[in-house]
């Protein structure tokens, strides 16, 4: 630390046992007099209550990868039936890690609860980080609430198909019902987010368990249980007779990567809970390397399962708005005389049941922090509201509430659409991707001379360029297609409305940037620690906080200089 450091500042440090002094104590703030300051530039509020485990536990739930696979099946079984699915999530997982291992790269370096939102904005450096800054935190917001609606429509539907399974005979599928049970489930979640939050880093260990122990014995039960297998061909090299969308082959399985891409499509997720841990700048690429790889693993190994046990494709090809996997297990779990097995579907269910509303939960807790740190820098209408925090119950209640009440509105697409499904998982996509793009990219355009570094932190090195340059090529690539219609020749009510919804998010972003934004957004806190001229704004005494260099002392430098200057830049006249 430099000599010059104030006696008055402290730093928080968090404690870990055993390893090397560095590994032991780590600064995760700074604290003058009393006054925790985090790498966002803010007062620390929440409580750094996650481990490796518990961050991995969220990584893993959120990410869900071999329950979502199969949940969201009906996106890619009529894009070339098992073959689709398989070499699909293949690709994805390909290009994903070229994104991941960017992220990872931004997470370690600067470890925010804004994530792409403030590495936008350092990326961009001083003369276009703040409006960059400002689109990405508004892009990535709306993509999470789009994956938010999708997975709790999954949710619903596992439950009105738990329910179908002993009344086959008597239920008929109404799509209300399932809307019903998507406000049913969501405010649950979000209460449990706000009433319970202590306890959540204990539920996601326990959605971790249900996906890593739930998905082994689910592979086995599908894998040994079915009377009979499908064949090789089927699963290996049936695309052609199952490519039903009307496109061309080559095109029609590149559509389909849209599953897998659903599959492992949430690398920023933990990114968000960066000031509820301790070990922030070590512990948060190990994350997004555990989910994308054992989401991977699991995901794989599971799509050869569920293929060899399918045995009437026509079976799941009926509708875009039910729940095929429903139908699969039933297929896998038959008798040998071909009578329902009811105990087994509904036992494979209820596995995916107890996992995806943990995952639910993660979610909405990841939608909540997203939006609280666009709220602290008065990117968001009704700022003030949105930014405060119930110290004790350690939850933004305003932000959280926020957050389901858009859910709920979302939830109703689906009710006036027969493909609003693939709609919301494919805007999930391309919205989060084209947010993790613009980071990515500016970091490529500017040559990484905004990236900061820091003892101890993941870097990419040498291979920054060529991996950065590769992921915001393939965004563009799989971006663009995922915006073609699902079949051709398409109608108003098969047509893919992802274009139109990604145009709209940029529009509104725009009418609330020149409304808003331009004379009153100050840009985050941390732009003023990184993207003056390339040097920590003040030039005064600073130290390392995992990874971020903070301003620390009285005056201009500290705290109380560092709210000074943002109220007087505030008037439009920092930047243009």
């Amino acid at each position: 630390m430099d000599s010059s450091h104030q006696p008055s500042v402290d730093e928080k440090r968090s404690t870990r046992t055993g390893g090397s002094p560095e590994g032991r104590d780590e600064i995760v703030a700074a604290v003058e007099n009393g006054v925790a300051v985090n790498a966002s530039g803010y007062r620390d509020q929440l409580e750094r209550q996650y481990s490796l485990l518990g961050l991995a536990g969220i990584a893993i739930t959120v990410d869900n990868a071999w329950i979502v696979l199969g949940s969201s099946i009906l996106v890619s079984i009529l894009n070339g039936g098992p073959p689709g699915l398989i070499f699909g999530l293949i690709v994805a997982v390909f290009y994903y890690s070229f994104i991941g291992a960017g992220l990872a790269e931004l997470a370690s370096a600067v470890p925010t609860a804004g994530g792409v939102y403030h590495w936008a904005t350092i990326a961009g450096g001083p003369k276009y980080g703040r409006i960059l800054g400002f689109f990405t935190g508004w892009i990535n917001f709306y993509g999470w609430m789009f994956d938010l609606a999708a997975l709790i429509q999954i949710m619903a539907n596992i439950c009105i198909s738990m329910y179908s399974v002993y009344h086959q005979t008597t239920y008929t599928y109404e799509p209300w019902q399932v809307y019903i049970t998507y406000l049913l489930v969501l405010w649950l979640c979000t209460a449990a987010v706000i009433f319970a939050n202590r306890v959540i880093p204990h539920t996601q260990n326990i959605g971790m368990f249900f996906v890593i122990v739930g998905g082994i014995i689910t592979i086995i039960v599908i894998s040994a249980m079915p009377r009979c297998h499908a064949s090789n061909h089927f699963v290996w090299g049936s695309f052609t007779e199952n490519n039903l969308t009307g496109w061309p082959g080559g095109l029609a399985f590149l559509l389909g990567v849209l599953n897998g891409a659903f599959t492992v499509g949430t690398p920023d997720a933990v990114t968000h809970m960066a000031e509820e841990l301790p070990h922030l700048k070590k512990d948060l690429p190990k994350a997004i390397g555990l989910q994308i790889g054992l989401g991977f693993l699991y995901a794989f190994c599971f799509a050869i399962s569920l293929c060899y046990a399918i045995t009437d494709i026509d079976a799941l090809q009926g509708g875009f708005n039910t729940y095929p996997l429903a139908n699969i297990y039933a297929q896998a779990t038959a008798h040998a005389d071909g009578a329902p097995n009811h105990g087994a579907t509904f036992g494979l269910l209820f596995i995916i049941f107890c996992s995806s509303l943990l995952c639910c939960v993660g979610t909405v807790l990841t939608n909540s922090r997203t939006y609280w740190a666009l709220a602290r820098d008065n990117a968001v209408p009704l700022s003030p509201l949105f930014s405060k925090v119930n110290e004790k119950l350690g939850c933004p209640v305003p932000a959280t509430l926020f957050v389901a009440t858009i859910a709920t509105a979302l939830g109703a697409i689906p009710l006036g659409s027969p493909t609003a499904f693939l709609n919301l998982t494919g805007s999930f996509i391309i919205l989060t991707t084209t947010s993790y793009a613009i980071p990515l990219a500016a970091n490529v355009l500017t040559r990484r001379q905004y990236l900061p570094s820091a003892t101890g932190s993941f870097s990419l090195g040498k291979f920054g360029m060529p991996i950065n340059t590769l992921a915001v090529l393939f965004i563009v690539l799989f971006n663009t297609l995922f915006c073609f219609p699902f079949v051709y020749p398409t109608s108003t009510e098969t047509m893919n409305y992802n274009s139109v919804i990604l145009v709209g998010v940029v529009a509104l972003t725009a009418v609330w940037w020149v409304v808003h934004a331009r004379r009153n957004y100050p840009g985050p806190k941390i732009m003023r620690l990184y993207t003056h001229d390339g040097v920590p704004s003040d030039g005064r005494n600073v130290q390392v906080s995992e990874g971020v260099e903070v301003p620390v002392g009285r005056g201009e430098g500290g705290v109380e200089g560092l709210e000074e200057k943002e109220k007087n830049e505030s008037d439009g006249g920092r930047l243009p």
